[in-house]
């Protein structure tokens, strides 16, 4: 666990603020958002005293303010972890990221980017109708061994709360069971752990923070359009947003459900014996 608790847990309203007149007109943009990460990596035991932290960076907005949200938590913070980045270059002719490189540099993040020949391989493969699958699988050989590299001990990833609900949906609706992207996680044989701070923040407010930053345009994947008209997690994405409209709070719901599981209530067999045993208690 953390070392300190109540340093992440008061991390919104004591160490962001320069003033409490800062403070009163919440313009640190990280504020929120550094209040929710700081929960989520106390309530899920994610970074320990001496740790070393890999992040992804696509150089989408939410990675890009998990990088900015963890800088400052490094610097604050009465542990020491190491933050690293790392960028894969897949080879899309749609990305540059000459501009990631130079921000990174401008912010003295420790970015390594990465060239790989996912793109090819995609072509290779025939998997351009359905490229994430490989394409995922090929990305976390190649970010699992810049970790091993640099002796990094947890993976960390911006995944959002936003995220987790259609990571949710798309299992179900799929038949693959009642599960979600874990906010702490065994990868890589269990030899590190996979962890995902933004897991308790909104889609919306990450955005909302990230425009006070001036974010480059490195372009988009060479099957954005593709993925965005006819890809499963666009469509979930789309029927989520739908559902907000009925649902106000579909996603502070659904997040609240996730940590409240019932297996009693369900249909896996594997329980029935620990339910035999509570009823006979």
């Amino acid at each position: 666990m953390f070392g300190k608790r109540g340093f992440f847990l008061g991390i919104g309203t004591c160490i962001y603020r320069n003033t409490i007149d800062e403070m009163k007109k919440r313009t640190d943009p990280l504020l929120e958002l550094g209040r929710l990460a700081g929960k989520a990596i106390v309530d899920f035991k994610m970074i320990q005293d001496g740790d070393r932290l890999l992040v992804g960076i696509s150089g989408g907005v939410d990675s890009m303010m998990l990088m900015h949200v963890l800088t400052r938590f490094q610097k604050r913070a009465p542990i020491s972890f190491e933050l690293f980045a790392v960028t894969l270059d897949e080879g899309f002719d749609g990305i540059d990221h000459a501009p990631l490189a130079e921000y990174a540099e401008q912010q003295g993040w420790d970015l390594k980017i990465i060239k790989t020949p996912i793109a090819q391989l995609i072509v290779e493969k025939e998997s351009t109708d359905h490229p994430c699958g490989l394409c995922a699988r090929l990305r976390r050989g190649f970010i699992h061994g810049h970790a091993d590299e640099l002796n990094c001990n947890k993976l960390v990833l911006g995944h959002h709360r936003d995220d987790l609900c259609v990571s949710l949906l798309m299992s179900l609706f799929r038949g693959k069971g009642i599960k979600t992207m874990s906010p702490n996680i065994a990868a890589d044989s269990g030899t590190k752990r996979l962890i995902r701070p933004l897991c308790y923040a909104p889609k919306k407010l990450i955005e909302e923070s990230a425009g006070a930053f001036d974010f480059p345009n490195i372009g988009n994947c060479d099957y954005s359009e593709q993925l965005d008209q006819d890809g499963d997690r666009a469509t979930l994405e789309r029927l989520f947003h739908t559902l907000e409209e009925t649902f106000p709070n579909i996603g502070k719901s659904m997040l609240h459900s996730m940590g409240d599981l019932r297996p009693e209530t369900l249909l896996d067999k594997r329980f029935l014996d620990h339910l035999k045993s509570i009823g006979e208690d």
